[in-house]
């Protein structure tokens, strides 16, 4: 899941317009009044000691660009090039030090490159694209870069249908997929500004709905696959048909929730 990437990374680049849907690039109209997410607050429910609650909040500028995105370990701070997109986030530290930055790279209006550059390592994830729409990525680790992990996706409509997942691991690469269902409420993330949608990467950013269940698989050593964990999502909904709370369960154990509140701007 992305929960971790959720949190630690942004836990949101969220732009919600109710009245943009029909908009080809999903981008923000300065001129109309939007929804803006503006809190996730998140319950884990798998830890022995009990749940643990992480809340991230979101800032944005009056053109309606997210500019801050604090968490509870980390501030994230956004810059845009002269044509509105992201060109450089930069991660700080609770104490206010410099963590790491990513910088962006893009061929026309397709975001072609990320790379993390911080004290340690760098790293740098190219993307691939059919009909417009992000279909795999790549990311080196290294300089040399001996084997890349990879994702790649498949659609069904605007949603992600299945995902793929290959990154090295100690006996050689190590395999996953997971497989998606969906309902057919608006999902959060779908109506993100698309710069940040291939910025994040994965199904729950791609897709145009919520997931209803995730079905995680890993590849066996016959090259099968062989199911890992199942997850089911019980959505709740604002007027707007925004999600409101999300209870995931796995194998009808409570996983987490997510809360979400919003602001009109």
């Amino acid at each position: 899941m992305k929960n971790q990437l959720f949190i630690g990374l942004m836990s949101s680049f969220l732009f919600l317009n109710c009245s943009s849907n029909n908009d080809e690039n999903n981008e923000p109209n300065p001129s109309d009044s939007q929804i803006l997410l503006s809190k996730v607050t998140t319950v884990y429910y798998t830890s022995p000691s009990g749940p643990h609650t992480s809340i991230t909040k979101l800032d944005y500028n009056s053109q309606k660009q997210l500019l801050k995105i604090t968490s509870e370990t980390t501030t994230s701070v956004l810059e845009y090039d002269g044509a509105g997109k992201p060109s450089k986030i930069t991660y700080h530290k609770a104490d206010g030090t410099v963590a790491y930055y990513k910088t962006f790279t893009y061929n026309g209006d397709q975001l072609t490159m990320i790379k993390k550059i911080d004290p340690d390592t760098h790293y740098n994830t190219t993307m691939t694209y059919t009909n417009g729409k992000v279909t795999g990525t790549s990311t080196c680790e290294s300089s040399s870069c001996p084997i890349p992990s990879t994702m790649s996706y498949t659609y069904s409509g605007d949603n992600v249908s299945e995902e793929i997942s290959v990154s090295d691991g100690i006996g050689g690469p190590h395999t996953n997929k997971k497989e998606f269902s969906y309902d057919n409420k608006v999902n959060p993330y779908s109506l993100m500004g698309k710069y940040f949608r291939m910025i994040m990467g994965g199904a729950e950013f791609l897709s145009q709905n919520n997931y209803t269940t995730v079905k995680i698989s890993g590849k066996d050593g016959t090259g099968n696959w062989s199911q890992i964990m199942n997850f089911t999502y019980q959505i709740e909904y604002n007027s707007n048909q925004l999600p409101t709370q999300v209870m995931v369960k796995l194998d009808n154990n409570d996983y987490a929730k997510y809360t979400y509140e919003y602001i009109t701007q």
